[in-house]
């Protein structure tokens, strides 16, 4: 193993991120085809339920042992590093206990939550059922996270990330092979296949901290774990308060986060319900707005997850050595990255929308319609995490927290009223979640830019401002060739074979015209520096010039 600095942690972080979301994108393609959106809808009510518990379960922990340890082995408290690590994983066991028998207890009171009165779908014992099954997983997954935040926080980006992409592969081989064995080959129920799917996060997880567990064994040297160090002069009381410190608010991101999802879920599925939609539709949007949109939305989100992995330790580092400079510098380049490469990406996303979901949950009244609107909820997710992890690097929690209370605060209470007035003007009134959305990130965004204006002495966007412009004219030349180009395609876009060649031509054209244009207008460089396109193009065997 051997540590990463920012840019280098971030690109690689970034690069399996990218090719385990694209295999989370990809499996859903035979997964739909297997429990059809019915048993999708199943599956999707009980992993965004999941998902609010392992934030509980969690507590925050892997992120705040990353913070803990990067501080530590900065300054030199050998030892405390590696007793805060231990310290963690007791907390992490009785939060997983107490997560796991209160979403197994309580599972059918959350059914009677997400199901209300709706019938003529799912019904509350299927939901129950599947919640009891995904519990499992929160026995498990949070000493995962734990284990990669502490090797995360010595700047060891490659276990990491290698971790994933194993859990993410075990974890679809069960959702693939088990659903489609109980459903299709032994004629069992949907929600026993849908439960057998859902227990793919538990293998996953299991499978990833045995790999991370042997990594640590043979690295012990580089981990200080190799013999016994002098107790340093932190006591175990202070580094339990740092954890709970450092926890609290990402516990309260991450909750609301997935809060968000949830609340989203239930207010639309109550209000359209009540607006005229069908059982079947409401099941439909439901699910495609909180669980399936998502799902392709993560190409998206997987820059900036692989970008804050290495985000976290640097600037901790730089913030704790006041260093302002490169605090500055690494806030930039983080802003940088996610313009470069989000921007371009939602943007052809939501061109494409049609031909993708085709190709994934096959054709759908809405279903091309809530893709071309909730990618750009991605973009905003994007943004709002990383800013919102700059302030946690810099221990403003109180700014955190003000900024996420009230973007979340701004998209509930705007939810069901703008669902009500798209209905009133004619449009599909499910899009008003969706922009109640927007109107969250945004509001939350911009708490965090202000935030961390005032905290970072001299911070300025002068060069981050210069690089959107550029990208967006790239965007603008790559939208208008498309758009030209689409009128003279003739690709049925409603057939999978057809959506897929169109989704290719769109792609290789517009990436070209995208990477070339913003090369040319030195964009690359700025952001990554000459030295690393050199070195890219040495991989290459291009000629670099003098």
């Amino acid at each position: 193993m051997k540590k990463n600095s920012f840019i280098e942690g971030t690109l690689i972080a970034t690069f399996f991120i990218v090719l385990i979301k694209i295999l989370g994108m990809v499996y859903v393609v035979p997964f739909y085809s297997i429990v059809g959106s019915q048993g999708a809808a199943l599956y999707s009510y009980a992993y965004n339920i999941y998902l609010i518990f392992l934030s509980i379960s969690s507590a925050g922990i892997p992120n705040a042992i990353s913070k803990i340890i990067s501080e530590y082995d900065t300054l030199g408290y050998i030892e405390a590093k590696t007793r805060a690590y231990k310290l963690s994983k007791k907390i992490i066991t009785i939060l997983s206990i107490v997560s796991f028998l209160a979403l197994f207890i309580f599972a059918r009171s959350f059914a009677h939550l997400i199901l209300g009165d709706m019938t003529g779908g799912n019904t509350i014992s299927d939901v129950t059922f599947v919640i009891r099954c995904v519990a499992t997983s929160i026995l498990v997954v949070p000493f995962l996270s734990v284990t990669k935040g502490y090797l995360q926080g010595h700047k060891f980006m490659t276990p990491s990330s290698v971790s994933q992409l194993l859990e993410q592969i075990v974890r679809i081989a069960v959702i693939l092979i088990g659903s489609f064995t109980v459903y299709k080959l032994l004629n069992q129920s949907l929600t026993l296949a849908v439960g057998i799917s859902l227990l793919g996060a538990f293998f996953g997880a299991v499978a990833a901290d045995i790999y991370l567990l042997i990594k640590i064994r043979k690295n012990k040297n580089k981990l200080n774990l190799d013999k016994e160090y002098e107790k340093d002069k932190i006591t175990n009381k202070e580094i339990i308060k740092k954890i709970i410190y450092y926890s609290i608010p990402i516990i309260i991101i991450n909750l609301i986060t997935n809060i968000y999802s949830s609340t989203d879920m239930i207010l639309v599925s109550r209000t359209i319900q009540n607006l005229g939609y069908s059982a079947t539709d409401v099941e439909f949007i439901t699910s495609s707005i909180s669980t399936w949109c998502p799902k392709i939305s993560m190409i998206v989100n997987s820059i900036v997850l692989g970008m804050t992995m290495s985000l976290i330790p640097n600037i901790v580092s730089s913030y704790v050595e006041n260093d302002f400079k490169n605090v500055n510098l690494k806030i930039n380049k983080a802003l940088q990255i996610i313009v470069f490469a989000s921007l371009p990406l939602t943007v052809g996303i939501c061109i494409l929308s049609t031909p993708i979901w085709t190709i994934f949950y096959n054709t759908n009244q809405y279903g091309g319609l809530i893709l071309q609107f909730n990618i750009f909820t991605a973009l905003l997710v994007n943004i709002n995490l990383s800013t919102s992890t700059m302030l946690q690097s810099m221990n403003k929690f109180k700014a955190v927290y003000i900024a996420v209370i009230a973007g979340f605060l701004a998209n509930g209470l705007l939810d069901v009223p703008l669902m009500y007035l798209c209905k009133y003007i004619g449009i599909e009134s499910f899009l008003g979640s969706i922009f109640a959305s927007f109107l969250g990130y945004i509001l939350s965004i911009s708490l965090n830019i202000h935030f961390l204006k005032k905290e970072s002495k001299d911070l300025k966007f002068k060069n981050t401002i210069n690089i959107f412009y550029k990208s967006m004219f790239a965007i603008l030349v790559m939208v208008i060739s498309l758009l030209i180009l689409n009128n003279f395609l003739n690709f049925d876009i409603y057939s999978k074979l057809g959506a897929i060649i169109t989704i290719i031509i769109n792609s290789v054209i517009g990436g070209i015209i995208y990477i070339f244009i913003t090369y040319k207008l030195n964009v690359i460089e700025d952001i990554f520096g000459k030295s690393m396109i050199n070195k890219f193009k040495t991989k290459l065997h291009i000629k670099v010039s003098d």
